[in-house]
């Protein structure tokens, strides 16, 4: 049977929930409909939750049951029922099939009492509210013995389709859109190509959130069209969907503006730079991933979106490619106006460049004597090279891989990549360059190499931003993820600066500094281990050319001034940790059940550690970070952190004192816990992932829904 329509359900909020637990519950609702079943996050430790959810589902047969569960989330133990309730939809689908669109906003079109069929606490309106049906309901919990759980209810007719196709089940549907957020970013597979992955990045699915994206940026928007500009990194499905970006937007009522090849940090300041100023941007790309992904990056001159502005961008684009049921994008009607937007901001970098050194000779031209090596591994960097160190009389001969090539034949553009780095190094030394750059795909990223063919980049490069900044603006505070050492803290504790350790994520860090600033506490500088680094003067965009014209400047400052030393000089005394691991536990579960089981296995880590029965371990709340209360140990009840679970733990024993620190995070990309170790002293990570696997993990059953394959290994032969 087609489906006849979709069933939006907004779970607002629970009145008097039952106890499950030995004061209060940890509830979440459960809306089933025949073989469906979706679900609501789990609030912790209350009997009067606030969810805020859209549930949607379809329906075939109007008389099928529609039941909603409430149930207590138990950790390692079935789920205890707090009771369940009926929805009728008849009432809203016969108001909706009135044909009442022209009815005054607030119409109450039809009242409802309580009866056995609806299982409703107090009488119920249908309403015509914002150009749509709605009906908000009070459901006495059966089965339980108190409880109401409120909600609003939304129905949507699916048209008949003109080609006699069947009706694709809409919730699947939707799913793939929903599966392709990645964080802040939508990501997926665009090419055949990888094995065990189909293509789901598809020209409908893109159309769909850029369409959605426009509509999300017109809302509130008054003074003509929205114009928003479109870049995109060399990958090889970028033309295809391009076109499918600028069909999406044109169908939102934009203006659309094409970049071309482009940088993700070019597409923000084309938000910035007069006389462009476009109201938004879309980079396409996937940064470091294989040439078979892409994905879409979203802009504003706010800055990039939030996570949560993401989801609501593809939960609408989910509604609208459902309601469609396309399987091929629209034809594209208007043209997008092609616009060459990077000689702009590369004029912009030169003159930030020349500028900043104010070089007493030749002002235009202050990096002559000067050699610089680019490594752009076939992305959009080449431009840096061309355009910019060129142009200020750098020597950039035996630069590597500037032509841009969507197939990435030479290695990973990625600067945590080794051999990325290992090839630049070669470089350096092989041209006797002074500096050495890496840039990933779409330069968000970078990493250096110095003349001596030392790699500067994860903890190095923040050490070096950091002491770079610190002369600039001494006592500024520096925001990380929580994988970086104790040795960095120490670092910039004694060059006057404060260390704020946050979660993993660069949208995460960035988001705490914008947050930290906009209270008053001074931060100029935040970083990621990934090579993502923002800086406040910068509108703080991650930008990885941004990053390397600071250390260009600094570079040619300091010969100015007489040293005769590199900019590795800057580092010198930094202290790397002995040892470090990264380890993965894939979670034992149904993919859509996964996020709730790695939360469940962190917060039990952390349970763990505050009963004390991890011997030496202790919540590491930033060490000697100033924040109030830490960052570490709060920040998972973060409105922004909504990306992955996670928490650190510094370690220590009577024998050796300070052994290093242990962190575990739910992976935003896959269905696995990552492990991240540090240590200051011979065999501690192996020592760690020990007491992990025997303290722990063993003795919490988590070994059963969790595959400890390496932790075991590391355990036993100190390596993976």
């Amino acid at each position: 049977m087609d489906a006849l329509g979709l069933l939006k359900i907004r779970v607002l909020r629970g009145n008097n929930l039952a106890v499950r637990d030995t004061m209060t519950s940890d509830p979440y609702v459960v809306v089933e409909c025949g073989s469906q079943r979706v679900k609501t996050e789990v609030v912790q430790d209350n009997c009067n939750p606030v969810w805020n959810e859209d549930l949607t589902i379809y329906v075939k047969d109007l008389n099928a049951p529609i039941n909603i569960f409430v149930y207590d989330k138990d950790t390692f133990t079935y789920d205890d029922n707090m009771g369940n309730a009926k929805i009728d939809i008849k009432p809203l689908v016969e108001c909706v099939r009135m044909g009442l669109e022209s009815s005054p906003d607030g119409t109450k079109v039809e009242k409802v009492h309580p009866s056995r069929e609806n299982c409703l606490a107090e009488e119920s309106c249908v309403v015509w509210s914002e150009g749509k049906m709605i009906q908000d309901m009070i459901l006495k919990l059966r089965d339980a013995e108190c409880g109401e759980v409120l909600v609003q209810i939304e129905w949507r007719d699916l048209p008949a389709r003109r080609d006699g196709v069947a009706f694709v089940a809409a919730d699947e549907e939707m799913d793939k859109i929903r599966r392709l957020q990645n964080g802040s970013d939508v990501r997926g597979v665009a090419v055949d190509g990888e094995r065990g992955r189909a293509v789901d990045l598809t020209a409908a699915a893109v159309e769909a959130i850029a369409e959605s994206f426009g509509e999300w940026v017109a809302v509130g928007y008054e003074g003509g069209s929205v114009r928003v500009s479109v870049g995109r990194d060399p990958r090889v499905s970028g033309p295809v969907l391009s076109v499918a970006v600028f069909a999406g937007l044109v169908r939102a009522g934009c203006v659309v503006f094409d970049m071309g090849l482009a940088t993700t940090p070019a597409c923000f300041m084309s938000t910035i730079l007069a006389p462009f100023q476009y109201h938004a941007s879309i980079m396409m790309t996937a940064s470091h991933l294989p040439y078979t992904r892409n994905g879409l990056k979203f802009f504003t001159r706010e800055g990039g979106l939030t996570s949560t502005q993401v989801e609501e961008v593809c939960d609408k684009a989910a509604q609208k490619y459902a309601n469609r049921l396309a399987k091929v994008w629209t034809a594209l009607s208007v043209e997008p106006n092609r616009v060459t937007f990077m000689s702009a901001y590369a004029e912009h970098l030169r003159n930030i460049i020349k500028q900043k050194v104010n070089h007493p000779l030749h002002y235009e031209s202050p990096l002559q004597g000067f050699k610089i090596i680019v490594n752009a591994g076939n992305g959009s960097g080449g431009f840096f090279t061309w355009d910019v160190l060129d142009r200020l009389g750098a020597d950039t001969f035996g630069s590597l891989y500037l032509n841009p090539d969507g197939m990435f034949p030479n290695h990973i553009p990625n600067p945590e990549d080794r051999t990325a780095m290992s090839v630049t190094r070669s470089a350096v030394l092989d041209n006797c360059a002074d500096l050495g750059v890496v840039f990933d795909t779409d330069v968000d990223r970078s990493g250096v190499v110095d003349r001596d063919g030392n790699p500067i980049n994860g903890d190095r490069l923040i050490a070096l931003m950091s002491a770079i900044v610190l002369k600039e603006h001494p006592s500024t505070t520096v925001v990380t993820d929580a994988r970086t050492s104790m040795a960095l803290t120490r670092f910039i504790n004694k060059m006057g600066g404060k260390h704020c350790l946050y979660r993993v994520g660069y949208r995460n860090v960035i988001d705490k500094g914008v947050k930290l600033d906009r209270d008053g506490v001074e931060t100029h500088l935040m970083m990621e281990t990934s090579g993502h680094g923002a800086l406040k003067e910068n509108h703080f965009l991650d930008d990885g050319a941004y990053m390397v014209v600071k250390i260009i400047i600094e570079m040619v400052r300091m010969k100015l001034e007489g040293s005769d030393e590199g900019i590795g000089s800057l580092i010198k005394d930094f202290e790397e940790p002995l040892e470090s691991a990264e380890l993965r536990m894939n979670i034992l579960s149904e993919p859509r059940f996964a996020k709730a089981k790695g939360v469940e296995a962190i917060e039990e880590f952390k349970n763990y550690i505050e009963q004390g029965r991890l011997e030496g371990w202790e919540l590491d709340s930033c060490g000697d970070c100033w924040v109030s209360e830490g960052c570490l140990v709060d920040s998972n009840n973060s409105p922004a952190a909504i990306d992955a679970y996670m928490y650190r733990a510094k370690v220590s024993s009577a024998e050796h004192g300070e052994i290093g620190w242990t962190h575990l995070r739910q992976s935003i990309h896959n269905p696995n816990i990552a492990v991240n170790l540090q240590s200051t002293i011979p065999g501690g990570c192996q020592t760690m992932t020990r007491a992990l696997r025997e303290k722990f993990l063993s003795p919490s059953g988590l070994d059963k829904i969790l595959d400890t394959s390496q932790i075991d290994e590391y355990a036993t032969n100190g390596k993976i």
